[in-house]
């Protein structure tokens, strides 16, 4: 075939033709030559053909000589495509290539037809450059069927080499011979506005769009296709406004539309989400009775799609009588952007059976949609249906969807399938299949592909970084991390693109790099909101709360401005802060509603979460009730609310009503109504909860559902039953919920079960302190001394034969070294281990004494004869009050808000009934005289003993009324307020201490002690005052407290292990300090302590660690981390020279141990020069310090850091240099790093230290 066809067609009343090189050639020579032509041919026309109009025109399609990589001559399609269209018109065809003629009927009757005709050509050589333009043809589809897809490279007969110039041209209608003009006619309107439209078209093509306008508004008529092109045109330039103002136009002037113009304008309706107006259209639309026109119904259902009106849509799709196969792909496609690929696959069905075929287009969206929605076995239908259907192997979009279905359902096989059949130069597979490799935690194999991409010579996309920065995130492999970083910073994607700045962020964050995060954040050319947000989850994920806080604020500051993830991470940070308070979320709840993100649901569920943590359940409720959508999340939020605050039936019920709207509860959902029915005793609630989660939700419990019910059961008593649910557990269980069983039958005295759970306890973490502590407690309750001591021995022999974390090398100068080696062991071990409590799965909730957790016996202190007018003695009326109490199960021991007792010093003895309650409303006040004390009980106020499970709450006072004690000075006439003592399982929650004659608040030789919310406050001049004394105990948490007196905040003593303190606020005060320690030569031993998240402010010291020289024993496994110091003296000193004594203390060979021992994300001012300090032992050096990412600064000069006897290293961010800890000689090494300063070793008389 010669590539050249004649194709003759009847006359009708619109001529159209196609406006390819042609075209752009003729508007060139201008509307003069234009008209004189188109005279010419309607005057031979008419010749030929008479008044009826033209029988016949001959069109030629020439030019196409040579294709490559097209399955047929483009010729051959265009003549079939119009041989289909006129059959598709009832007209009798008689098509043939070459000189044929097409129809015999014609004249003034014949139907209107449209097509589009290509006319291309090759351009005469150019006579400068001796160079060919070769052009491209694309005959785009057509949804009535005339055009087809056809796209290749046309090469000029003769040329060796392939062109790589592409130019793509575009088909429009336009009349050949305007209807009813005459040949001699110069000035019909008509005519004008035809020519005028092609200067128009013209135009706009070339880009050029104000002249078009310009020639609009000269144009004394329009019609139809002029608003169709200027509203096609201005849409195309990005001026959506203008072009709905050029369609009110339109329909003002009295022109009617064409089904061209609903689709463009709908089009632009959706585009820009002109939902309103697309809506106004609609009505238009049925108002011109053109609802049933496929074309527009077509535009409709996209435009509802957009909208989230599904429903709608399938109306409209369902209402269309013609549908084609391009209608069809829409609906497909809607229905799965908008996650109801289930719905899309029936509808599939519908479809074949409708006798339509899908194209690789329909399954594209179908297996996206399989993707998004996990939905494996139905996206293996699907496969299964592209290979009959020829698809595979033949379209690579979709060998591509199903590479990217595989990966999001994380089938690395099936994915890996799929890849090996896709050509190797397709990037989008390899991108696909790293991606899969690497969020499968294969890094491994991600590495290899990528490095197979790369010797392809495909350049890697977003994806695959964006995948290998996640990877190494979740695996925590900051080298992995910062190779892909290098290779991101080489490429360029560090400059231009959000995502992979993003991840970078996230993933040095995650990896706790919390600075490497801010420096790449910090280096951005432009910081855009989504780096912002990112490196505020890493703060948060730090639990640096307070920095979370500021920069909110400056991202307000610096118009950046904020959405649903800032918003989110602020809320999370202020419910966990201890500088947060609930007018700060109040505030940020204020500028929520203002923002108009109260109606985001991640947003609203974070302010359900944040108002809990503050008691505020009413608010929370308030917040969840205005939404008005609700989903999982908003749901999990709540019930976790109600559970936090002891309202269980409230938790429950919250959950039915979201399984009856037909939402699905997940894992964390079940949990968090667990907790409810835990924290009220439901136990028949918790017991059908428990069983309904495997049975009809189809979410199989895992081990801390397993413990939270053997914490339910024992609570109730139910030991027996507890065990054996463990016994039954799919998984072993933890030693979390054995330690919960251990408690529960030491509470409910069950000694057979006890004993199992010890051993249990013993055989999992037989070298955890926590467990070894209550095994030998609960032997010495039930009268076995021997075996008590026995486990502990046993724990401290283990202790001693493996040394945590370090391996020393000594050097030819008898000094201890570090490989790097030793350092990441080191690190690893301190920062691996964490303190837990027993009562750590649970929230530090209230249990109201009127809440449903059974029903409770009120014992009103003011039914006994107090007079509570702080002035009578109620000391009596308190113990008769308390016999009946601790006598009577479910008991609570009320003081009455608003009034004040006094009381004389007094001992409170248990052991007591079960369920215990403390309720202290009111104020509870000590003579303040000291010679009106009780001479039988000098060194006590308040001192409960022999308790467990006892809860101590309410909003009182606990007033010491020390203001004359103080004057005293010596410390064994002075009592302590409030003690508890030799007891197990008891809580403390938000009372208030103050005044204290000595210690405000001593827990000492207890287990399993949670202290929540709890105000201690003696003015900073008092002597003596610590805040809250730990002396040997175990298992003590301390969180969300504020702490300001004369002494200590937080002291812990000897024999005391597991120890966490969290979220603490001190000052004023001398910090938070470990010691004294070994005084007359006495044993001490202090491990596993932490300080997590603390805010100290003008303290007179910070971070202490104090001994007595002599003495033996160790402090071990103690990490300070995320602590912010302001105007701090002394803000890390270990002191190993302590002496509280009037006359110098004499140094000694003998000193207790100090290892191990970090000091994390440190920040803040200090008052003193010597920033951090370590005086030790110079016979018993302290060995493995670390400090890491520690930055103090004074306002009016340098820092330094002073080391004597101190073994250990730095890394990261070290302010005042830590070097003095790895440095043979003594002394201290100042932060200027311009100067050097040589530092003289100190004598020793000048290490005699007093307290500071």
């Amino acid at each position: 075939m010669d590539g050249s066809a004649t194709v003759d067609l009847p006359a009708v009343l619109e001529w159209q033709w196609g406006s390819g090189g042609a075209l752009l050639a003729v508007l060139r020579k201008g509307e003069k030559e234009i008209k004189r032509k188109e005279r010419r041919n309607c005057k031979r026309v008419q010749s030929e053909t008479g008044s009826e109009g033209p029988k016949a025109v001959r069109i030629n399609v020439t030019g196409f000589k040579k294709f490559q990589g097209v399955p047929r001559n483009p010729t051959e399609t265009i003549v079939n495509n119009l041989r289909s269209f006129v059959e598709k018109k009832g007209l009798p065809p008689s098509v043939m290539l070459g000189s044929c003629t097409v129809l015999e009927a014609a004249g003034n009757g014949a139907l209107p037809m449209l097509y589009k005709v290509l006319e291309s050509g090759i351009p005469p050589v150019d006579s400068v450059s001796n160079e060919q333009t070769i052009p491209s043809v694309t005959v785009k589809p057509e949804r009535n069927g005339i055009g087809e897809s056809l796209q290749g490279k046309i090469v000029a007969e003769g040329d060796s080499e392939e062109s790589e110039r592409i130019t793509t041209y575009a088909t429009e209608h336009m009349p050949l011979c305007p209807p009813n003009v005459s040949a001699e006619s110069d000035t019909d309107p008509r005519s004008d506005v035809y020519f005028k439209n092609l200067s128009i078209d013209g135009f706009i093509r070339a880009g050029n769009l104000r002249s078009a306008l310009t020639l609009f508004d000269k144009m004394p008529s329009r019609d139809v296709v002029t608003y169709n092109l200027l509203i096609s045109g201005q849409a195309q330039h990005g001026h959506a406004g203008e072009a709905l103002q050029l369609y009110s136009n339109m329909v003002s002037d009295g022109i009617r539309e064409s089904p061209r113009t609903f689709s463009s304008v709908l089009s632009i309706c959706r585009r820009e989400a002109f939902f309103g107006e697309g809506m106004q259209v609609q009505c238009r639309v049925i108002s011109l009775g053109l609802s049933s026109n496929s074309y527009i119904g077509s535009s409709l259902i996209d435009l509802y799609m957009h909208m989230g009106f599904t429903h709608l849509a399938l109306v409209l799709f369902d209402e269309l009588a013609d549908r084609s196969l391009a209608t069809w792909s829409l609906v497909l496609r809607g229905l799965c952007e908008v996650h109801l690929t289930e719905e899309a696959l029936s509808l599939f069905g519908e479809m074949k059976s409708g006798g339509f075929e899908p194209n690789g287009l329909s399954f594209c969206y179908l297996i996206g949609g399989c993707g998004k929605e996990m939905l494996l076995d139905e996206g293996k239908q699907l496969h299964c249906h592209v290979i009959k259907a020829g698809w595979e192997k033949s379209n690579m979009f979709v060998d591509n969807s199903l590479v990217d279905l595989y990966s999001a359902c994380r089938s690395l096989i099936d994915a890996r399938q799929s890849f090996h059949s896709i050509p190797a130069e397709d990037v989008i597979s390899w991108n696909s299949i790293i991606w899969v490799c690497s969020v499968c935690g294969l890094l491994s194999d991600a590495r290899e592909l990528f490095s197979r991409m790369q010797f392809w010579g495909r350049r890697p996309s977003v994806r695959s970084l964006v995948g290998f920065l996640n990877a190494s995130s979740k695996a925590r492999n900051i080298q992995l991390g910062k190779q892909v970083h290098c290779y991101v910073m080489k490429s360029g994607f560090d400059q231009n693109n959000v995502h992979v700045q993003s991840a970078v962020i996230d993933m040095y964050g995650k990896c706790g790099e919390i600075e490497l995060s801010f420096a790449f954040l910090d280096g951005l050319p432009e910081r855009s909101l989504e780096c912002y947000n990112s490196f505020m989850t890493a703060l948060l994920r730090c639990g640096i709360t307070g920095d979370v806080i500021e920069l909110f604020g400056l991202m307000v500051d610096e118009g950046v401005g904020f959405d649903e993830v800032t918003l989110s991470a602020s809320l999370k940070a202020l419910a966990i802060s201890p500088s947060g308070s609930l007018l700060s979320c109040r505030l940020l709840h204020s500028c929520i509603i203002k923002s108009g993100f109260e109606s985001d649901l991640a947003v609203s569920s974070s302010m359900i979460d944040a108002y809990s943590k503050f008691g505020q359940i009413d608010l929370s409720t308030r917040v969840f009730y205005n939404l008005s959508s609700l989903n999982c999340i908003c749901f999990t939020s709540i019930i976790s609310a109600y559970a936090r605050n002891g309202r269980g039936r409230e938790s429950i019920r919250m959950l039915e009503r979201m399984v009856e709207m037909g939402l699905k509860p997940d894992e964390v959902t079940f949990l968090s109504a667990l907790n409810g029915c835990n924290h009220s005793g439901l136990v028949e609630e918790g017991w059908s909860l428990f069983h309904s989660m495997k049975h009809h939700f189809g979410v199989p419990p895992d081990r801390r559902h397993y413990s939270c019910m053997v914490d339910l059961l024992g609570r109730a008593g139910m030991v027996s039953e507890a065990e054996e649910l463990l016994l039954w557990a799919p998984e072993e269980a933890d030693s979390v919920a054995w330690s919960s069983l251990l408690r529960s039958c030491r509470i409910h005295r069950n000694e057979t079960v006890a004993r199992r759970a010890a051993g249990k306890l013993m055989e999992l973490e037989s070298e955890d302190p926590a467990v070894s502590h209550q095994v030998s407690n609960f032997f010495a309750e039930i009268g076995e001394f021997e075996m008590s001591t026995h486990t502990r021995q046993v724990n401290m022999a283990r202790k001693v034969r493996r040394e945590i974390g370090h391996s020393l090398i000594e050097n030819i100068h008898g000094r201890a070294e570090y490989s790097e080696d030793d350092k990441l062991r080191i690190v690893e071990d301190l920062v691996s281990w964490d303190v837990e409590d027993e009562y750590e799965a649970e929230d530090s909730a209230n249990t109201f004494w009127d809440s449903e957790r059974s029903a409770k016996v009120l014992v009103n202190l003011d039914s006994f004869g107090a007079a509570g007018d702080g002035i009578s003695d109620d000391t009596e009326a308190f113990l008769k009050a308390w016999k009946t109490a601790c006598s009577t199960s479910n008991s609570v021991f009320l003081v009455p808000p608003g009034r004040r007792y006094l009381v004389n010093a007094t001992r409170f003895k248990g052991p007591c009934a079960d369920n215990l309650i403390i309720q202290i409303d009111g104020t509870i006040v000590a003579p303040d005289e000291p010679s009106n004390w009780d001479p039988q009980l000098p060194r006590i106020w308040l001192d409960f003993s022999k308790l467990s499970g006892v809860i101590f709450q309410g909003n009182g006072v606990i007033d010491g009324s020390g203001g004359k004690w103080w004057a005293s000075s010596c410390k064994k006439n002075k009592t302590n307020a409030l003690t508890i003592d030799s007891s197990s399982s008891v809580k403390v929650k938000g009372l208030t201490i103050q005044n204290s004659q000595q210690m405000n608040f001593v827990i000492s030789r207890c287990n399993s002690v949670r202290i929540s919310e709890v105000l201690v406050s003696c003015p900073g001049d008092s002597p003596n005052t610590d805040g809250i004394h730990i002396s040997e105990s175990t298992n003590v948490v301390l969180q969300d407290s504020k702490i300001g007196t004369g002494d200590d905040c937080v002291s812990i003593v000897n024999a005391s292990s597991n120890i966490k303190m969290k979220r603490i606020y001190c000052g004023p005060g001398h910090g938070i300090s470990i010691g004294s320690l070994g005084k007359d030569n006495t044993t001490a031993i202090v491990t596993k302590v932490v300080l997590d998240t603390a805010f100290l402010k003008e303290t007179t010291n910070g971070l202490r660690i104090k001994t007595w020289q002599g003495g033996s024993g160790y402090v071990r496994a103690v990490r300070f981390e995320n602590v912010q110091l302001q105007e701090v003296a002394n803000p890390i000193i270990i002191d190993q020279f302590y002496c509280d004594s009037p006359t110098a203390c004499q140094n000694q060979t003998s000193a207790v141990k100090i290892s191990q021992i970090m000091y994390r994300n440190i920040t803040g001012t200090t008052k003193s020069e010597e920033a951090i300090k370590f005086a030790c032992s110079d016979t018993v050096p302290c060995s493995n310090i670390v400090l890491s990412n520690v930055n103090l600064e004074r306002k009016d000069g340098t820092v330094e850091t002073y080391c004597n006897s101190a073994e250990g290293f730095g890394y990261g961010v070290v302010h005042p240099s830590a070097d003095c800890l790895s440095s043979q000689d003594k002394g201290c090494i100042t932060s200027d790093v311009i100067k050097s300063v040589v530092a003289t070793e100190p004598e020793l008389d000048h290490i005699v230290h007093t307290e500071l």
